[in-house]
């Protein structure tokens, strides 16, 4: 059996989500020819990264990242740090030919994403995206549903993430509201990979932001500016002209983890809420008896667990949650690493999901819509 290394950099929430999936891959998963040994866990809090040595099941601790690069043992390096880092961390660990697994958004710029991308392509390496949202099974059955036909043309959409963290003003500015954070990139990146992957690329954006409050306790005593966006909207469209509007949110009070979407087609029309995982809900407008609303509106499906072979624990019957779409993002990126298969997302969906922050961004600024050209 194959095994290979892994070196975490960034033990925080994310870094030790991402060991806890490597732990599940021989329960999930059955009868694989491949497994992961947690070697490196690297952060720049010595505590925390000791901790992961003593309790995680890694068998060492750093705080200095090129130690993971430079080792041998390490296969598949995972990038978990604040957005700022991950440019210059991605492209170390491709340069010293490593497998690279990054938590989103890939970087601060497409230009910057697109870097890698092709660095990636060009050195033949699996480099994967962690937008596990595309991992729920209800998702996945979205996916078929919508290349089987069975929406038609897309007429419009609407894609909502809903956090309440950034409520209180006296929560203690982070990086993540500074100009390297925001919502757009903290949640909405989640929203437009997903949109973009079922129904995509769009072609124009037109955005409105807003900063709740405009300075912040520095968690030092002082007070700091902010600049990133606790609220935005954006209006997409299509190719075909069809319109959608993708909202993200920290100060939606009242919810916690609401990332819901919906969307209409000719066909018929498809509803999902991450607050309900275990179904999707479809409605088929090519029935005869079909109306609007009513006993005869949208169907449930059951999708729980549903994953194909060789996933199988504890059973397809179970009811999923958001940790277990975690374990199967990372059992894809380790299989296509064992297949030799580039990462699917791929480091390129980042930098699409960048282009179009980046396009946002810009038309929240102007007050213009802005055309998106894809590369």
């Amino acid at each position: 059996m194959k095994i290979y290394g892994v070196g975490i950099i960034g033990m925080g929430f994310m870094g030790k989500t991402h060991a806890y999936a490597h732990t599940t891959l021989p329960y999930y998963y059955k009868d694989l020819d491949f497994g992961t040994k947690l070697i490196t866990a690297c952060n720049r809090s010595p505590a925390a990264a000791e901790y992961a040595r003593d309790h995680l099941g890694f068998e060492r601790a750093t705080c200095d990242e090129d130690e993971v690069f430079s080792d041998s043992r390490i296969d598949l390096v995972h990038i978990c740090t604040p957005n700022a880092a991950h440019y210059a961390q991605v492209k170390k660990a491709l340069e010293a030919d490593k497998q690279v697994y990054c938590d989103k958004p890939l970087c601060l710029t497409a230009e910057e994403c697109y870097e890698l991308s092709e660095l990636a392509s060009k050195k033949g390496l699996t480099a994967q995206m962690a937008f596990q949202t595309r991992f729920f099974p209800a998702l996945i059955r979205a996916k078929e549903l919508i290349e089987e036909g069975a929406i038609g043309d897309v007429l419009c959409f609407r894609d909502e993430y809903m956090h309440s963290g950034s409520v209180d003003p006296g929560r203690p500015a982070g990086w993540k509201l500074g100009e390297e954070g925001g919502v757009l990139r903290d949640l909405g990146s989640h929203a437009i990979d997903l949109m973009s992957w079922l129904i995509g690329p769009f072609e124009s954006v037109y955005a409105s932001s807003r900063v709740l409050y405009p300075t912040r306790p520095d968690g030092k005593g002082g007070s700091v500016s902010i600049t990133a966006e606790d609220h935005i909207t954006m209006l997409l469209t299509l190719p075909s002209g069809a319109t959608g509007v993708i909202e993200a949110s920290k100060i939606a009070v009242g919810a916690d983890d609401e990332h819901r979407f919906e969307i209409h087609g000719t066909k018929g029309a498809l509803r999902f809420n991450l607050m309900q995982p275990n179904y999707l809900y479809y409605y088929d407008n090519t029935r005869p008896d079909a109306v609007h609303g009513g006993e005869k509106g949208f169907t449930a499906i059951e999708c729980v667990a549903r994953y194909p072979s060789p996933a199988g624990f504890p059973s397809f019957k179970n009811s999923i949650g958001w940790m277990r779409a975690h374990c199967h993002s990372l059992y894809s990126f380790v299989n296509n690493v064992h297949q030799g298969r580039p990462g699917d997302p791929s480091l390129e969906a980042g930098a699409y999901c960048a282009l179009v922050t980046d396009a946002a961004l810009e038309s929240a600024k102007s007050g213009k819509s802005v055309r998106i050209e894809r590369r």
